[in-house]
């Protein structure tokens, strides 16, 4: 079995950063009152993790082939463990969300390096094993972080989620040191340092921007200027990349129907079928009054759904045309998200079950083959690039999703003042399912009209096939 604690230093890693993308969500009532922090700052907590793990996913990939993997990797996992600390101790929202950006710095280089290690761990059919097996525990990190966080806030406090993170970090860095081969660094060409620059301050300031118009409106300064600094942004990554020789991403990728429709739909996919799950959270407990292990129960029905969906979905459809479940699985998202708009002031839990359900099926025959169908579309030798653009776009659909409905949310509480909480929170849901649901929808509508011609993804890319057999979350 000692063949096999590799992989165990690396799927313990994976659990812990993919948990923390969800962990929260149940934490957030217990941590508003606790630090007296705004709405806009709640949604900070949530979102600048997935911001940062956006941001510098493309870049790190870089980084890793310059240090070497095992070295990127076991520098996460300290960034993620001091960062973790760090959380648990915060005094106030600011250094709260200061210390969940360090996460994602940390989560960023974990998340890239996974796949390098896996590859250089195992050959054959172990590799295939390796890669089902990591595929796995990633779709469990997300169904069980609203249920891990709801346990943890209720017996021991909201800084219990980020203090377990500490053995568990101690114990993957442990694992990676005395059984993960270090491995040889490459240094091809110089790193593209004024693209990654460009990219995070577009990322950072469009979420900013779109953060704050929740707070100040579309018009006032403190949204127009990061706005305009993501515009600025974008052009000069642009620019950029279609000068340097060696670019963090070929925007000649960018050119192909078939992987542009997918990255759009990784990005649309994130942002429908996960990000209303913040805010039905609050509903769960601000309104209906659950507990923080109850209110995650009731979501977990998301990611229990396409954990056991994802496997049995791909053997059907497997002699399918890979469009037809990525397409099938984004309208069932679509349609499910839309199905949560019955939520009404006279609700109870239960009416999320079947949107929730019919959402996770969707997930679950949507994310496996989207990854290899992707890769397969490309030039074998933009594959890794290929593979950092689609996981940056399903973080960056996170983030956004976060940043966009949280405003519509935040507004249309606003408009309905007074002591009647759940007609509020009823019509404010009503508005974050509706446009979830479309997006969802726009999403199959991309997958049907642009990725057309047949591709073989189990042939081109065997190991992402086993390794998107997941990740419901993120």
């Amino acid at each position: 079995m000692r063949k096999w604690i590799p992989l165990t230093a690396i799927c313990v890693g994976a659990f812990m950063l993919l948990v923390d993308v969800s962990i929260v969500n149940t934490a957030l009532p217990d941590m508003s009152e606790d630090l007296h922090s705004t709405f806009t700052a709640l949604q900070w907590v949530v979102d600048v993790y997935a911001l940062t793990l956006a941001a510098l996913l493309m870049a790190f990939g870089s980084l890793g082939d310059r240090l070497g993997h095992r070295r990127l990797y076991l520098g996460g996992l300290a960034v993620f463990g001091l960062a973790s600390l760090a959380c648990a101790l915060a005094p106030d929202a600011g250094t709260l969300i200061a210390a969940r950006a360090a996460q994602g710095i940390g989560g960023a280089a974990m998340m890239t390096s996974t796949t390098a290690l896996l590859n250089a761990a195992y050959h054959g059919r172990e590799r295939g094993t390796a890669f089902g097996i990591w595929g796995a525990v990633n779709g469990a990190a997300s169904a069980a972080g609203p249920i891990l966080g709801g346990v943890l806030t209720q017996q021991f406090g909201w800084r219990s989620i980020f203090l377990v993170n500490l053995p568990i970090a101690a114990l993957a860095a442990i694992l990676t040191l005395r059984h993960l081969p270090a491995g040889r660094a490459r240094t091809t060409g110089r790193p593209d340092l004024a693209g990654a620059a460009a990219f995070t301050l577009f990322v950072a300031a469009l979420v900013y921007g779109l953060i704050e118009s929740g707070e100040h409106g579309w018009t006032d300064t403190p949204v127009l200027g990061p706005l305009a600094v993501a515009a600025l942004a974008l052009a000069a990554f642009v620019t950029v990349e279609l000068r340097t020789a060696h670019p963090l991403l070929d925007l000649g990728l960018l050119r192909n129907r078939a992987f542009l429709g997918l990255a759009l739909a990784g990005l649309l996919l994130t942002a429908a079928a996960f990000t209303q799950l913040t805010y039905t959270g609050l509903w769960l407990q601000q309104v209906l009054h659950l507990s923080p292990l109850r209110a995650g129960l009731a979501v977990s029905a998301l990611p229990a759904a396409a954990f056991v969906t994802a496997p049995t979905a791909s053997r059907l459809l497997r002699t399918a045309a890979p469009r037809l479940p990525i397409a099938l699985g984004l309208a069932l998202i679509g349609g499910g998200t839309l199905l949560l708009t019955l939520v009404s002031p006279a609700s109870g839990w239960t009416v999320l079950l079947p949107g929730l359900l019919i959402t996770g099926v969707g997930v679950g025959f949507a994310t496996p083959p989207m990854m290899a169908v992707a890769l397969a579309a490309v030039p074998r030798e933009r594959a890794g690039m290929a593979s950092g653009a689609i996981n940056t776009a399903r973080q960056l659909g996170f983030a956004l999703g976060i940043a966009l409905l949280g405003t519509l949310f935040q507004t249309s509480l606003r408009h309905h003042p007074g002591p009647d909480a759940r007609h509020a929170y009823a019509a404010a849901l009503d508005g974050v399912y509706t446009v979830a649901g479309a997006a969802g929808l726009l999403a199959a509508a991309l997958v049907v009209l642009l990725v057309r011609r047949p591709t073989a993804p189990a042939a081109a890319a065997p190991a992402a096939t086993q390794a998107e057999r997941v990740t419901a979350g993120n």
